[in-house]
């Protein structure tokens, strides 16, 4: 079903009818200071965009409440019309306030104007994915996205969204969207510290359903240990180019979107994910995700 047809790390996979590169984009850091404002270099973050694209990328992330909405417009003026192997995913569920907070907007009318939002922004007259956000800054929080999510469904069937996924959500609603119409991505926070939905990986690595990590190197709290660092000196790699590895060979279902503003970074992040890491190292740093959680890894 999913096979590596890609020279990028970690191959390809298949979302829904769509193959996507495992190492994707995330774009929420083409925005400005907290993903509120334009960016402080406009054809740097046209750059970064058309680089990814040139390098192979498939995949991108993306969301009209970033910037909020400045995003998807430096996407759209980048690369449309896009490429026909690009797939660009969005997330609706949250908006942002005067500031920069994320308030949930989950009521249908809110889902259906973020939808019409991202078709405009993006200059698309179908959304390739849609996650639907539930939870809150804090996590993913218990409750039924049954409403939420069964709007998304909604206007999928009347042609807006070709494949669904869900995104800062518990294991119990992955499972009741499952109940309730396919998804073909999971979009949670994980990463070496981050590791609570080991499980969860693992299951729908079984059922052929992506897994992709938000905050893949921390997030606003980039990932420190000493264990990570070790492992880096040895190889002669970054920490950050080691965790993106070790995301890549933790499970196959596994799709990476890392965001920079730089060509360099974004150049440094690809040529980092495709580290072969040994039993040994991959051990090791396994046990990194064994502490106990507190925002930052330990020394």
């Amino acid at each position: 079903m999913n096979a590596s047809s890609t020279s990028l790390p970690g191959g390809a996979w298949a979302l829904g009818d769509s193959t996507v590169t495992r190492f994707g984009y995330g774009a929420m850091q083409l925005a400005g200071p907290w993903v509120m404002g334009p960016p402080a270099d406009h054809d740097g973050a046209l750059a970064v965009l058309r680089e990814a694209v040139e390098a192979g990328i498939t995949h991108i992330d993306t969301s009209d409440a970033y910037g909020p909405r400045l995003t998807n417009e430096l996407i759209r003026e980048a690369l449309h019309p896009y490429p026909g192997s690009l797939s660009i995913a969005t997330k609706v569920g949250a908006n942002r306030d005067a500031q920069g907070g994320w308030p949930t907007a989950r009521r249908p009318e809110d889902l259906r104007k973020q939808i019409h939002e991202n078709l405009q922004s993006l200059g698309v007259e179908v959304l390739d994915l849609v996650n639907m956000r539930m939870g809150d800054a804090e996590g993913p929080q218990p409750g039924s996205l049954a409403e939420a999510f069964g709007t998304l469904v909604e206007l999928q069937q009347e042609g807006l969204i070709r494949h669904l996924g869900v995104s800062n959500v518990t294991a119990e609603q992955v499972a009741e969207a499952q109940s309730i119409a396919p998804i073909v991505c999971v979009q949670n926070m994980y990463n070496l510290a981050h590791r609570y939905d080991d499980n969860l990986i693992d299951r729908l690595a079984a059922d052929g359903i992506a897994y992709v990590p938000f905050f893949p190197l921390g997030g606003f709290t980039p990932l420190q240990s000493v264990l990570l660092s070790g492992v880096a000196d040895r190889l002669g790699a970054t920490p950050m180019s080691v965790a993106l590895a070790w995301l890549l060979q933790r499970s196959p279902n596994i799709l990476l979107i890392p965001g920079t503003s730089s060509t360099a970074h974004l150049r440094e992040n690809i040529a980092g994910a495709g580290l072969s890491l040994s039993d040994e190292n991959a051990a090791e740093l396994d046990s990194i995700g064994r502490r106990p959680a507190n925002g930052s890894v330990g020394n």
